[in-house]
């Protein structure tokens, strides 16, 4: 029978990185006026990584316990998220580059040994059936964290800009300051003075917006983060880590 850790584990891993894949394009498309092309140059590193992590690890990885492996990954993958959480309207393709590809390594490290440990126990005749429950575990995982993700998304969203504004309202004077800034520049600009404050307004609503959106962006990292690390304690419930390739060998 198939590990019920390990397909917990799957799922959690899912939530944690089918959540984090979503906000990454919205964030950098979104926020920082990236292309697709753009955003999909900046994320393929990251993708080059885990494909190179999971082919060396599926030369030895049913060979070595599979926990130390999932561990490291777990923590890499937190790290990753929490380089992410610091990202700021300033940053750029170059601030991503390093996190990203740990992030790949991270995933690397934790889906070939999740796997195989997962199906250690399985008769030949039942991996077909076990390695459809896992991915089918995962791939709903995956389906849940981009739903909790998206609502968790606008909701925090909307409480940062809340809380931004109330922040601007209270220290008045710098916000009038600068809108009157923004108000002078574009009617020496030829625009009439009521739409010139108008539009002043609504610049600082955006860049209130953009903030507020920072914000919550960060918190969604985080969270994916905390999430696969916490499904670290499931591993107590494995009666061993090894994969399927050791246990054959050793009957």
């Amino acid at each position: 029978m198939i590990t019920g850790s390990g397909v917990a584990m799957a799922a959690l891993l899912g939530f944690a990185l089918f959540g984090s894949v979503f906000v990454l394009p919205v964030f950098l498309q979104g926020l920082h006026g990236f292309t697709a092309n753009q955003t999909g140059l900046v994320i393929l590193p990251g993708a080059i990584a885990s494909a190179v992590t999971m082919a060396v690890l599926g030369r030895f990885a049913s060979r070595v316990d599979a926990r130390p492996l999932i561990v490291m990954g777990c923590v890499g993958f937190l790290w990753c998220m929490w380089k992410l959480s610091n990202l700021t309207l300033n940053s750029g393709a170059d601030d991503l580059f390093w996190p990203l590809i740990a992030r790949g390594v991270s995933l690397g490290l934790i889906f070939i040994p999740l796997t195989s440990a997962s199906m250690a126990e399985l008769k030949p005749s039942e991996i077909a059936q076990g390695t459809g429950m896992f991915n089918l575990m995962r791939q709903l995982g995956g389906s849940l964290g981009i739903a909790i993700v998206a609502t968790l998304l606008a909701r925090f969203t909307m409480q940062s800009k809340a809380l931004l504004t109330e922040h601007v309202t209270a220290i008045g004077p710098d916000a009038l300051g600068r809108v009157d800034a923004i108000t002078r520049a574009m009617i020496s600009r030829g625009m009439s003075p009521a739409i010139a404050h108008q539009q002043a307004l609504m610049v600082l609503d955006r860049t209130i917006g953009a903030q507020a959106s920072v914000l919550a962006f960060s918190k969604i990292y985080i969270i994916s983060g905390i999430v696969l690390f916490c499904s670290i304690p499931l591993m107590l419930f494995w009666r061993h880590g090894k994969g399927r390739g050791s246990l054959q060998s050793a009957h």
